[in-house]
């Protein structure tokens, strides 16, 4: 009896897969459109023509029956995979660097958007955990600290859906912005991963601004954005503290519990490096498997923008939506601060 989810593992995967291929190949077909519009206009790259493509098609019509479960796929398990692939670029010293180069303006701009949530929520007397939620999904992450937190506090899938649409609207607008914001300050490649991977707050939209600007910007800013990931771990702890101490219930994290909370793209980006510091791909591999991860990145925004629920965002009224907002220009303001502070721009 024992052996049984290993006999049928063949079928669960057939089975996966007649779930979601559906679904896929709409996005990898979104995706093709969106490469083609990119190498016409190098520019826009494949990443927005994507996501724009996806708002669009599911304004006419959302995702439904059969096209669903692909569409959640491709926006969350294809866009993992094409991060863990990006590792390919990099190597265990530059990670290491990375992270001990953009730690100072992190843990800032962090600071400022939890205080700035906490002071403003409560001023606009949005409710705890909507604010609470805003709050991480901009200071960390997006939908992956937004996933994280939601069942520590116990939110509400509404609360839930409207903080990863107001997250998500934010991402966009910082794709579209933030490569003309980093060229009009003339910052280097280098500086704009810095920027891009601290103050957008979504891996898909890190990646897509950061492809926006320069492609030599792109594996900086990915690297700074899966250091930023890390921050998920002390706060997820912290906030099960406070809300096991609210609860009166005194629950205890276990290693175990902490160790969850690690997105495994993240172990997977950095198994990925450890092979590239080796030597073992060449340049060759590494610029194919470079292509591969950026036409994946364009099927998981397709994904994405073919998820985006708008009705969400005007159903729950604006001030939720304002927070995100205002906590989205915080983060923004107080990493080109810092940037400046510490010498990068």
């Amino acid at each position: 009896m024992q052996f049984a989810p290993v006999q049928t593992l063949p079928k669960r995967f057939v089975d996966r897969g007649n779930d979601v291929w559906p679904g896929l190949l709409v996005c990898l077909g979104i995706a093709g459109v969106a490469t083609v519009i990119g190498r016409f206009v190098p520019l826009v790259g494949s990443a927005i023509p994507a996501v724009i493509l996806g708002v669009v098609i599911a304004l006419v019509r959302r995702p439904s029956g059969r096209i669903a479960p692909g569409v959640t796929y491709s926006g969350k398990f294809v866009l993992q995979c094409a991060v863990v692939l990006l590792g390919s670029q990099l190597s265990l010293t530059s990670i290491v660097t990375v992270g001990a180069e953009s730690l100072p303006v992190m843990l800032v701009s962090l600071g400022v958007c939890l205080i700035g949530a906490w002071l403003i929520g409560r001023a606009m007397r949005i409710e705890r955990d909507i604010t609470t939620l805003i709050g991480v999904g901009t200071g960390i992450c997006g939908a992956s600290a937004i996933a994280a937190v939601s069942p520590i506090i116990k939110a509400r899938n509404a609360d839930i859906s409207y903080a990863i649409s107001t997250v998500f609207l934010f991402n966009i607008l910082a794709v579209m912005i933030f490569p003309f914001v980093g060229h009009a300050l003339g910052m280097t490649p280098h500086a704009f991963g810095l920027f891009a991977g601290t103050a957008v707050n979504d891996t898909s939209s890190v990646v897509a601004a950061a492809s926006v600007f320069s492609a030599s910007a792109l594996g900086f800013a990915v690297v700074v954005k899966l250091v930023r990931t890390l921050m998920i771990i002390p706060i997820s702890v912290t906030l099960a503290v406070v809300e096991a101490r609210r609860s009166g219930r005194g629950e205890r994290m276990s290693l175990a519990r902490i160790l969850t909370l690690v997105p495994w793209f993240l172990i997977g980006f950095v198994l990925v490096a450890c092979v590239a510091s080796t030597g073992v791909i060449t340049p060759a591999a590494t610029s194919v498997i470079s292509e591969i991860s950026v036409f994946l990145v364009a099927t998981a925004l397709a994904g994405i923008g073919l998820s985006t629920d708008l009705a969400a965002i005007r159903t729950a009224g604006l001030r939720p939506l304002a927070l995100g907002g205002i906590l989205s220009l915080l983060v923004a303001m107080s990493t080109l601060s810092m940037m400046f502070v510490t010498g990068h721009i």
